[in-house]
Protein backbone atom coordinates (compact mmCIF):
# COMPACT_ATOMS: atom_id res chain seq x y z
CA UNK A 1 0.00 0.00 0.00
CA UNK A 2 2.88 2.41 0.56
CA UNK A 3 3.21 2.72 -3.26
CA UNK A 4 -0.27 3.56 -4.00
CA UNK A 5 -0.82 7.23 -3.48
CA UNK A 6 -3.24 7.85 -0.45
CA UNK A 7 -6.40 10.36 -1.73
CA UNK A 8 -8.14 10.48 1.52
CA UNK A 9 -8.27 8.97 5.02
CA UNK A 10 -11.10 9.34 6.98
CA UNK A 11 -12.46 7.86 10.11
CA UNK A 12 -12.95 3.63 9.03
CA UNK A 13 -11.55 4.04 5.60
CA UNK A 14 -8.49 4.75 3.51
CA UNK A 15 -9.08 5.75 0.25
CA UNK A 16 -6.34 5.05 -2.89
CA UNK A 17 -5.43 6.20 -6.27
CA UNK A 18 -7.06 3.54 -8.44
CA UNK A 19 -5.40 1.35 -11.17
CA UNK A 20 -7.91 2.82 -13.54
CA UNK A 21 -8.90 6.55 -14.28
CA UNK A 22 -12.31 6.96 -12.29
CA UNK A 23 -11.59 4.46 -9.99
CA UNK A 24 -10.23 4.19 -6.13
CA UNK A 25 -9.27 1.63 -3.60
CA UNK A 26 -11.35 1.48 -0.42
CA UNK A 27 -9.12 -0.18 2.78
CA UNK A 28 -11.02 -0.69 5.56
CA UNK A 29 -9.87 -0.06 9.10
CA UNK A 30 -10.38 -1.15 12.14
CA UNK A 31 -10.69 2.07 14.06
CA UNK A 32 -13.65 2.65 15.50
CA UNK A 33 -15.12 6.05 16.30
CA UNK A 34 -18.31 7.86 18.33
CA UNK A 35 -19.55 10.72 19.34
CA UNK A 36 -18.06 12.84 16.43
CA UNK A 37 -14.80 10.95 17.34
CA UNK A 38 -14.79 12.41 20.86
CA UNK A 39 -14.73 8.22 21.40
CA UNK A 40 -11.91 6.49 19.73
CA UNK A 41 -10.76 2.74 19.95
CA UNK A 42 -10.50 -0.16 17.95
CA UNK A 43 -12.34 -3.54 16.88
CA UNK A 44 -10.66 -6.33 16.31
CA UNK A 45 -11.12 -7.49 12.56
CA UNK A 46 -13.67 -5.01 11.73
CA UNK A 47 -12.73 -3.78 8.29
CA UNK A 48 -12.21 -7.45 7.47
CA UNK A 49 -15.89 -8.21 8.19
CA UNK A 50 -17.27 -4.93 6.96
CA UNK A 51 -15.68 -5.19 4.07
CA UNK A 52 -17.49 -8.56 3.19
CA UNK A 53 -20.72 -7.41 4.65
CA UNK A 54 -20.57 -4.15 2.49
CA UNK A 55 -19.36 -6.24 -0.43
CA UNK A 56 -22.64 -8.48 -0.40
CA UNK A 57 -25.14 -5.88 0.27
CA UNK A 58 -23.89 -3.61 -2.29
CA UNK A 59 -23.72 -6.80 -4.61
CA UNK A 60 -27.45 -7.43 -4.28
CA UNK A 61 -28.31 -3.94 -3.96
CA UNK A 62 -26.86 -4.03 -7.45
CA UNK A 63 -29.10 -7.44 -8.83
CA UNK A 64 -32.32 -4.85 -8.11
CA UNK A 65 -31.03 -2.06 -10.32
CA UNK A 66 -29.85 0.37 -7.33
CA UNK A 67 -26.45 2.13 -8.84
CA UNK A 68 -23.69 1.96 -6.66
CA UNK A 69 -19.69 2.93 -6.40
CA UNK A 70 -18.75 -0.84 -5.84
CA UNK A 71 -17.00 -2.82 -8.85
CA UNK A 72 -15.86 -5.92 -6.63
CA UNK A 73 -13.23 -6.83 -3.69
CA UNK A 74 -10.09 -7.35 -4.07
CA UNK A 75 -8.87 -8.76 -0.95
CA UNK A 76 -9.89 -8.98 2.37
CA UNK A 77 -9.61 -5.56 3.05
CA UNK A 78 -10.27 -3.64 0.08
CA UNK A 79 -12.66 -2.59 -2.52
CA UNK A 80 -12.45 -1.85 -6.02
CA UNK A 81 -14.73 1.38 -6.47
CA UNK A 82 -15.92 4.15 -9.01
CA UNK A 83 -14.86 7.47 -7.63
CA UNK A 84 -17.46 9.89 -7.16
CA UNK A 85 -17.83 13.19 -5.75
CA UNK A 86 -19.43 12.84 -2.77
CA UNK A 87 -22.63 14.86 -1.71
CA UNK A 88 -22.30 16.62 1.43
CA UNK A 89 -25.06 14.96 3.09
CA UNK A 90 -25.84 11.85 4.61
CA UNK A 91 -29.55 10.31 4.90
CA UNK A 92 -30.40 8.47 7.58
CA UNK A 93 -33.03 6.17 7.44
CA UNK A 94 -35.67 5.44 10.61
CA UNK A 95 -37.30 2.61 11.28
CA UNK A 96 -37.86 2.45 14.49
CA UNK A 97 -36.76 4.91 17.44
CA UNK A 98 -33.21 4.74 18.59
CA UNK A 99 -30.06 7.62 19.07
CA UNK A 100 -30.30 10.64 18.52
CA UNK A 101 -33.94 10.59 17.60
CA UNK A 102 -34.85 9.35 20.98
CA UNK A 103 -33.06 12.12 22.63
CA UNK A 104 -34.46 14.72 21.10
CA UNK A 105 -37.74 13.74 20.21
CA UNK A 106 -38.36 12.09 24.08
CA UNK A 107 -39.13 8.90 22.28
CA UNK A 108 -38.83 5.26 24.03
CA UNK A 109 -35.86 3.45 22.59
CA UNK A 110 -37.34 0.80 20.45
CA UNK A 111 -40.79 2.20 19.79
CA UNK A 112 -41.57 1.29 16.17
CA UNK A 113 -42.22 4.60 14.31
CA UNK A 114 -45.58 5.32 12.20
CA UNK A 115 -43.74 5.09 8.91
CA UNK A 116 -39.93 5.22 7.66
CA UNK A 117 -38.37 8.43 8.45
CA UNK A 118 -35.93 10.11 6.22
CA UNK A 119 -33.49 12.42 8.24
CA UNK A 120 -30.70 14.69 6.33
CA UNK A 121 -27.24 15.39 8.22
CA UNK A 122 -24.74 17.47 6.95
CA UNK A 123 -21.16 15.75 6.77
CA UNK A 124 -19.16 18.40 8.55
CA UNK A 125 -17.11 16.56 11.26
CA UNK A 126 -15.94 19.70 12.69
CA UNK A 127 -20.01 21.07 13.20
CA UNK A 128 -20.76 17.50 14.35
CA UNK A 129 -22.63 17.15 11.59
CA UNK A 130 -25.66 18.71 12.09
CA UNK A 131 -29.14 17.68 11.54
CA UNK A 132 -30.62 19.66 8.33
CA UNK A 133 -33.85 20.75 6.41
CA UNK A 134 -34.57 20.15 2.87
CA UNK A 135 -34.85 23.36 2.76
CA UNK A 136 -31.09 24.11 4.18
CA UNK A 137 -29.94 21.63 1.04
CA UNK A 138 -31.95 23.75 -1.29
CA UNK A 139 -30.56 27.06 -0.36
CA UNK A 140 -26.95 26.35 -0.21
CA UNK A 141 -26.98 24.09 -3.27
CA UNK A 142 -25.41 21.02 -1.55
CA UNK A 143 -27.85 19.12 -3.91
CA UNK A 144 -30.23 19.53 -6.69
CA UNK A 145 -33.65 19.48 -6.56
CA UNK A 146 -33.48 15.98 -8.72
CA UNK A 147 -30.91 14.59 -7.09
CA UNK A 148 -32.92 15.10 -3.53
CA UNK A 149 -35.45 13.57 -5.17
CA UNK A 150 -33.26 10.40 -6.39
CA UNK A 151 -31.58 9.98 -3.10
CA UNK A 152 -35.10 9.61 -1.71
CA UNK A 153 -36.40 6.89 -3.60
CA UNK A 154 -33.29 5.34 -3.51
CA UNK A 155 -33.19 5.46 0.40
CA UNK A 156 -36.65 3.77 0.76
CA UNK A 157 -36.00 1.37 -1.87
CA UNK A 158 -33.11 0.34 -0.57
CA UNK A 159 -34.79 0.39 3.09
CA UNK A 160 -37.06 -2.19 1.66
CA UNK A 161 -34.77 -4.59 0.63
CA UNK A 162 -32.51 -4.30 3.50
CA UNK A 163 -35.32 -4.76 5.82
CA UNK A 164 -36.44 -7.98 4.26
CA UNK A 165 -32.56 -9.66 3.81
CA UNK A 166 -32.42 -8.71 7.98
CA UNK A 167 -35.45 -10.09 8.62
CA UNK A 168 -35.03 -13.47 6.52
CA UNK A 169 -32.12 -13.82 9.06
CA UNK A 170 -33.96 -12.82 12.11
CA UNK A 171 -32.24 -9.45 12.63
CA UNK A 172 -34.62 -5.64 12.55
CA UNK A 173 -33.03 -2.78 10.55
CA UNK A 174 -33.77 -0.33 13.56
CA UNK A 175 -32.08 2.85 11.36
CA UNK A 176 -29.14 3.19 8.84
CA UNK A 177 -26.78 5.57 7.31
CA UNK A 178 -26.32 6.31 3.45
CA UNK A 179 -24.15 8.63 1.72
CA UNK A 180 -24.52 9.30 -2.56
CA UNK A 181 -22.26 10.88 -5.03
CA UNK A 182 -22.22 12.26 -8.72
CA UNK A 183 -20.47 10.34 -11.14
CA UNK A 184 -20.07 12.75 -14.35
CA UNK A 185 -20.12 12.17 -18.10
CA UNK A 186 -19.49 15.26 -19.61
CA UNK A 187 -21.84 18.28 -18.49
CA UNK A 188 -24.28 15.45 -17.17
CA UNK A 189 -24.27 13.52 -14.05
CA UNK A 190 -26.24 11.26 -11.71
CA UNK A 191 -26.48 10.19 -8.33
CA UNK A 192 -25.20 6.59 -7.14
CA UNK A 193 -24.90 4.61 -3.58
CA UNK A 194 -21.66 5.52 -2.20
CA UNK A 195 -19.58 4.26 0.89
CA UNK A 196 -20.53 1.57 2.42
CA UNK A 197 -23.22 -0.69 4.78
CA UNK A 198 -21.82 -2.39 7.53
CA UNK A 199 -22.68 -2.69 11.33
CA UNK A 200 -20.80 0.55 11.54
CA UNK A 201 -23.89 2.38 9.99
CA UNK A 202 -26.35 0.78 10.84
CA UNK A 203 -28.51 -0.38 14.06
CA UNK A 204 -29.21 -4.11 14.26
CA UNK A 205 -31.81 -5.67 16.62
CA UNK A 206 -31.74 -9.70 17.25
CA UNK A 207 -35.23 -10.09 16.23
CA UNK A 208 -36.09 -11.97 19.64
CA UNK A 209 -33.70 -10.88 22.13
CA UNK A 210 -32.83 -7.80 21.25
CA UNK A 211 -29.81 -8.23 21.39
CA UNK A 212 -27.54 -5.03 19.64
CA UNK A 213 -25.14 -5.97 16.85
CA UNK A 214 -23.84 -2.83 15.79
CA UNK A 215 -21.71 -0.10 16.90
CA UNK A 216 -24.12 0.80 19.83
CA UNK A 217 -22.12 -1.88 21.53
CA UNK A 218 -18.47 0.00 21.17
CA UNK A 219 -20.70 3.60 21.36
CA UNK A 220 -22.40 1.94 25.15
CA UNK A 221 -19.07 0.02 26.16
CA UNK A 222 -21.38 -3.12 26.38
CA UNK A 223 -18.31 -5.13 25.05
CA UNK A 224 -18.63 -7.72 22.41
CA UNK A 225 -18.52 -6.09 19.07
CA UNK A 226 -16.09 -8.19 17.54
CA UNK A 227 -18.25 -11.07 17.97
CA UNK A 228 -21.80 -8.82 16.93
CA UNK A 229 -20.25 -7.51 13.73
CA UNK A 230 -19.44 -11.17 13.10
CA UNK A 231 -22.39 -12.64 13.78
CA UNK A 232 -24.17 -10.79 11.52
CA UNK A 233 -21.84 -11.75 8.83
CA UNK A 234 -22.52 -15.38 10.04
CA UNK A 235 -26.40 -14.79 9.39
CA UNK A 236 -25.82 -13.58 5.80
CA UNK A 237 -23.95 -16.75 5.13
CA UNK A 238 -20.39 -15.18 4.77
CA UNK A 239 -18.57 -16.84 7.89
CA UNK A 240 -18.70 -20.19 8.03
CA UNK A 241 -19.41 -21.97 11.65
CA UNK A 242 -17.31 -23.02 13.93
CA UNK A 243 -14.23 -24.95 12.90
CA UNK A 244 -15.45 -24.63 8.88
CA UNK A 245 -13.51 -22.99 6.26
CA UNK A 246 -13.75 -20.47 4.08
CA UNK A 247 -13.00 -18.96 0.65
CA UNK A 248 -10.90 -16.06 1.75
CA UNK A 249 -8.70 -13.94 -0.64
CA UNK A 250 -5.25 -15.03 -0.58
CA UNK A 251 -3.78 -12.03 -1.23
CA UNK A 252 -5.95 -10.52 1.50
CA UNK A 253 -3.93 -7.98 3.70
CA UNK A 254 -5.14 -7.64 7.48
CA UNK A 255 -4.57 -9.17 11.20
CA UNK A 256 -6.42 -12.73 10.24
CA UNK A 257 -7.99 -14.71 8.24
CA UNK A 258 -11.92 -14.91 7.65
CA UNK A 259 -12.35 -18.13 8.87
CA UNK A 260 -9.96 -17.36 12.15
CA UNK A 261 -12.41 -14.67 12.58
CA UNK A 262 -15.71 -16.95 13.20
CA UNK A 263 -14.17 -19.13 16.00
CA UNK A 264 -15.63 -17.56 19.31
CA UNK A 265 -19.17 -15.88 17.28
CA UNK A 266 -20.79 -15.64 20.86
CA UNK A 267 -21.31 -12.22 22.19
CA UNK A 268 -19.97 -11.78 25.33
CA UNK A 269 -21.64 -7.92 26.06
CA UNK A 270 -24.33 -7.64 28.99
Amino acid sequence: MSRRRQIYEGKAKILYEGPEPGTLIQYFKDDATAFNAQKKGMIQGKGVINNRISEYVFTRLGHIGVPTHFIRRLNMREQLIRQVEIIPIEVVVRNVAAGSISKRLGIAEGEPLPHTLLEYYYKDDALGDPLIAEEHIACFGWASNEEMQDMAAMSIRVNDFLSGIFASINIRLVDFKLEYGRIWDGDFSRVILADEISPDGCRLWDMTTGEKLDKDRFRRDMGGESEAYREVARRLGLLQDDNGSDDSDPDGRGTGTISDLSKHRKLRGK
